[in-house]
Parts: structure tokens; C-alpha cells; sequence
């Protein structure tokens, strides 16, 4: 099996903090070949996934330059758009993040932003954080990489901004191979967690059946992924059928009921499977695929409206408060809703929010891209393909 190695897209940014406008972003292999390392201007500021391609593992992330302060969404704007009781549920539940290779500050850079924020600590110490390998070892973690260290530490941030009241255990695979990910999803599904959330994605294979038996078929688990952040286009596991795929919205504040307004993102990941059936779930949707469509649920990843995260391993000179965006930051909040619903004892797939979309907020304009047929691509009442159903209003989809 390939190696995967991951690649962040990184915003150079004016010299002053964070800027919505960048000036370019880089596309810089963050493992040991450089040969992969492009470059290409992004009219994003900042984005976010760790896109396991089958050949080449990509971290699509974009990061503003560092600040001693947060800018971006903080927790309390992220449990207001999407009308989440995490000050109250939560409690006993523990959501998973898998990646690949070692973050060696992660505990420490979730201090920060936990304590940033007024969230009560979650340390290693008192168990609320577990940091292991993809064979459960504590003290024999994988060697260290910048690109992958930063796309955990956005991770675990989002689940403390979605769930602070919940564990969280951090499984780091040997390597981004499609093989050690999925050994570190199963060992997430040993350890307890009641959601596993997988920021990366790659390009679909004959073989995705195999890894889905394998890796992520876990029946009273909530498993989510990432969709991508290259709009229109479909990437594994994103297109099992035991996940919930989540996709991207551009998040607003705006003077109405909800006090805030979402469009579909450009940069989503959507479309037809090649592989996957169509699950029963979708059939009465009109995906317009005859297979697998993706997504099922979206939540924020536009960098242009992007969160803020803490992250002090250095990455091309960047350390500290950081903007991101990308379905990185979606898929552990959509993993973090699942656990504030505390529902995950029935889920095998996203089945749930085909049968209660009257908790999601519909979105309903915006595009990923340009597609033969509309609402793959194009956001429209019900379901489509860059932001599936819909993003939460409260739990009751989860």
C-alpha cells in the first residue's frame, strides 16, 4: 500500500496578523518528499484537510500568519450557529480524532486554547485526554511531522469548541498510509470512543469495499469524514457507507432569527461515487447519483470565515493563533454533535439525519464547482451535494 503523505496548503498572508485575503497559498509536502511540494495561488485565506490521496496524503491547510491573540470563530460562535446545548450535554462521551504521525505538543497546545476560551482543562493527567499510537501504545509514538502536528491540534480544538464536556483520545497513525489510518481508526473503536472523526480523504478505489469491512464498518459509532477542499470531486473514506460525510458551508453572522447565514463552500467535496452502492437512506433524496452520494451533512470550512486554533509546532514559521478553514474543521464538529446527542449506541452510517432533517438548517445557495448535473455541485432546498442535508440546529439529527 502507498505511503500517503500529507500536504499543507499554507497562506502567506500580509505581514500583520490574519488576513482574509491572502497573497498565495503554498502546497508544501509536510512529510519526507519534497518532490511532491507544488505550489498554486488560492483565493482562500486558509484551509483545512488532511486529504489521504491514495499515492499522495495531502493536509490541505491553510494557516494565516501567527498572532498572540485568537481571531476566527471561537466556541461560543460555533454553539450559537449550530444551536448546540454543550454547556449541559457531552458528559461521559468521547470523541476520537485519527491523523497520522506525532503532534509533540498536542496536549500543550490544547491547554492553551481550552484556557483561552474559559473551557475546563482536559489533561492527560486527569483523563479526559488520551494520546495514543495506532497499536494503543502511550510512549511509543510515531516520529513527529509539522504539517500532520497542526492538522491535530485544529482537530482537537474543534472538539473542545463543539463538546468540552467531552473526552477526547487522539490516535496517531505510524504513517498516512491508507492501511496504518484505518488500523488507528479501529483502535480508536477498542479504546471507547462513541465518534471517530478522519480528516483526510483521497481518490476512490476498486478496493474501498475492503477497507470499509476492515476499518470502518463499527455499528454503535459515529464515524465522520471529511469530503475534501478541492470543490466538486469525491474522496474515500467519504464515500463508505458507513460514515457521514461531511461537507462545507461559509458561515456568516447576519440580522435575522438565527443570527447567522451559511452558502455552500467553493472548495466542498461532492459528487458520485464510483464505487459505493447507494445506501437505502439516499433514495428518496434525488442525489442524481446512481451510487453513493456525497455529502450527508456540512458544517463550517470556508477559510474566508474560518475558526481559530492554537498550534506552537512551527510549520514553514508559523506558530501560534492561526485562522483555518477546510472540511477539517467540519468533520470533528460534526463528530462532536454526534456525541452531544448521545445517540451514538444506534448509528452505523448517517442514516439519522435522512430521518430528521427538520434539525438541520437547510443551505441553499452557493457551489463547489460546475457538474452536469445541478445539484451536485450546486446548493438548492434539500439535499445537495456540497453541503448534503444540511447543517445542525441542535442535536436532533444526530
Amino acid at each position: 500500500m502507498p505511503r500517503l503523505i500529507p500536504k499543507l496548503a499554507f497562506a502567506v498572508t500580509a505581514a500583520a496578523g490574519l488576513c482574509a485575503t491572502p497573497a498565495l497559498t503554498v502546497v508544501a509536502s509536510a512529510a519526507t518528499a519534497p518532490a511532491t511540494t507544488t505550489a498554486h495561488v488560492n483565493a482562500a485565506a486558509n484551509v483545512a484537510h488532511s486529504d489521504a490521496i491514495r499515492n499522495n496524503a495531502k493536509s490541505h491547510k491553510v494557516g494565516s500568519a501567527a498572532t498572540s491573540t485568537p481571531s476566527g470563530y471561537g466556541p461560543s460562535s460555533i454553539q450559537s450557529a449550530y444551536n448546540l446545548p454543550s454547556s449541559t450535554a457531552g458528559s461521559g462521551e468521547t470523541v476520537a480524532i485519527v491523523d497520522a504521525y506525532k503532534d509533540p505538543n498536542a496536549a500543550a497546545d490544547l491547554a492553551v486554547y481550552r484556557a483561552q476560551y474559559g473551557l475546563s482543562a482536559c489533561t492527560v493527567a486527569s483523563g479526559c485526554l488520551t494520546i495514543v499510537s495506532q497499536t494503543g501504545s502511550t510512549t511509543s509514538l510515531p516520529a513527529k511531522n509539522a504539517g500532520w502536528a497542526t492538522e491535530e491540534s485544529l482537530d482537537l480544538d474543534m472538539v473542545s469548541a463543539t463538546c468540552p464536556n467531552c473526552n477526547i483520545i487522539l490516535v496517531e497513525a505510524t504513517t498516512a498510509s491508507n492501511t496504518n489510518l484505518g488500523i488507528a481508526v479501529n483502535e480508536a473503536a477498542k479504546l471507547g470512543a462513541d465518534a471517530i472523526s478522519n480528516s483526510y480523504g483521497g481518490s476512490e478505489s476498486s478496493s474501498d469495499a475492503t477497507y470499509d469491512s476492515s476499518y470502518y464498518d463499527h455499528p454503535g459509532i459515529a464515524i465522520t469524514a471529511s469530503t475534501g477542499d478541492s470543490g466538486y470531486g469525491v474522496e474515500y473514506p467519504a464515500a463508505s457507507p458507513y460514515v457521514t460525510a461531511v461537507g462545507g458551508t461559509s458561515l456568516s453572522t447576519a440580522s435575522n432569527s438565527r443570527g447567522w447565514t451559511e452558502t455552500a463552500w467553493s472548495g466542498a467535496g461532492a459528487g458520485c461515487s464510483a464505487y459505493s452502492a447507494e445506501p437505502s437512506y439516499q433514495a428518496s433524496v434525488g442525489t442524481g447519483c446512481a451510487k453513493r452520494a456525497v455529502a450527508d451533512v456540512s458544517a463550517i470550512a470556508d477559510p474566508n470565515t474560518g475558526v481559530a486554533t492554537y498550534d506552537s509546532t512551527s510549520y514553514q514559521g508559523y506558530v501560534g493563533w492561526q485562522v483555518y478553514g477546510g472540511t477539517s474543521v467540519a468533520s470533528p464538529i460534526i463528530a462532536s454533535v454526534y456525541a452531544l446527542a448521545g445517540n451514538t449506541s444506534s448509528v452505523d452510517n448517517a442514516s439519522l439525519a435522512y430521518s430528521h432533517t427538520s434539525s438541520l438548517y437547510d443551505v441553499t445557495s452557493g457551489s463547489d464547482g460546475t457538474c452536469t448535473t445541478s445539484q451536485l455541485c450546486t446548493a438548492r432546498t434539500g439535499w445537495d451535494g456540497p453541503t448534503g442535508l444540511g447543517t445542525p440546529d441542535g442535536v436532533g439529527a444526530f
